[in-house]
């Protein structure tokens, strides 16, 4: 299983929105991560900068396709422009990879 990572920030003065709309993710959003073979995915935050973690089953390749191609990630994203500042890849279409330096099994 491959693991990714990404980072981002709330724009100032959002973030209890930013909760609010994940405590309501659309059952549709749910239902792309899930077919992207995403699992075990958390998201913290630290003030207003942002850690993403997920475990892709099928792949982070496949993961980070199945989010490009999906109309609701393209939703999703918009619906969150307003409050989220993302960098993305621009061959992927999602959130760069951080480079993993240390894991414990």
């Amino acid at each position: 299983m491959e693991r990714m990572a990404w980072r981002g920030r709330i724009r100032p003065g959002c973030k209890q929105e930013y909760i609010r709309r994940h405590n309501e993710i659309w059952p549709e959003m749910k239902a792309v991560l899930k077919q992207a073979g995403i699992c075990n995915y958390t998201i913290f935050a630290d003030g207003d900068e942002l850690f993403g973690y997920y475990e892709c089953e099928k792949g982070v390749a496949f993961a980070e396709r199945t989010q490009a191609e999906s109309p609701v990630v393209d939703r999703w994203n918009a619906y969150m422009g307003d409050i989220l500042e993302l960098v993305m890849d621009p061959e992927t279409g999602a959130q760069p990879k951080m480079e993993p330096v240390f894991r414990l099994d």
